[in-house]
């Protein structure tokens, strides 16, 4: 099974390095699926706003919802999440190098989400990468029922590991 997460230590830290990560990756030819997270501040200075990008460079969604100055608790627009699900679902079908998920979260790990996709990938001998936090990581552990590998948040060894477990542009013309 090819299937790992990594997890950085800065909030948002992990979004970061998927996205650059991604980027390398479609520049030596591999078509990456999934989704990238990219985060801004507002202006307001209420928590930043949350979309995903939709790889290959894809759609970007609004994944989060602005509930107000006092709101507190998850943000998360699970409609925008759902069509990013059925957008990358769509796009594994038609043939991946990779995919690469930017969050295991609350929504997987309660069985929705990107989970099924990332199911079929790995059914599918698709290699998996995936952003993971601690909140998280006893549900992931349990979903891959501990198969999955865990890789520092370094660019080089992200790279290494994605060099290792996928086959070439050219082997899959």
């Amino acid at each position: 099974m090819k299937l790992a997460y990594t997890m950085a230590p800065g909030r948002g830290d992990t979004d970061l390095v998927l996205e650059r990560l991604a980027a390398d990756l479609a520049a030596r030819g591999l078509r990456c699926c999934g989704t990238v997270q990219i985060n801004s501040e507002r202006v307001d200075a209420g928590p930043c706003d949350m979309d995903v990008r939709v790889l290959p460079g894809g759609a970007v969604l609004r994944i989060s919802q602005d509930l107000g100055p006092q709101a507190r608790g998850c943000r998360l627009d699970p409609a925008a999440l759902e069509t990013a699900v059925g957008l990358v679902k769509a796009d594994l079908l038609s043939g991946a190098h990779l995919l690469i998920v930017n969050k295991f979260g609350k929504h997987e790990a309660e069985g929705r989400g990107f989970r099924n996709v990332i199911a079929e990938a790995v059914a599918m001998d698709i290699p998996v990468l995936v952003g993971l936090n601690t909140l998280n990581r006893p549900a992931f552990e349990s979903f891959t029922q501990g198969l999955a590998v865990q890789l520092p948040s370094d660019h080089a060894a992200l790279m290494a590991w994605v060099e290792d477990v996928t086959k070439t542009a050219e082997e899959l013309v």
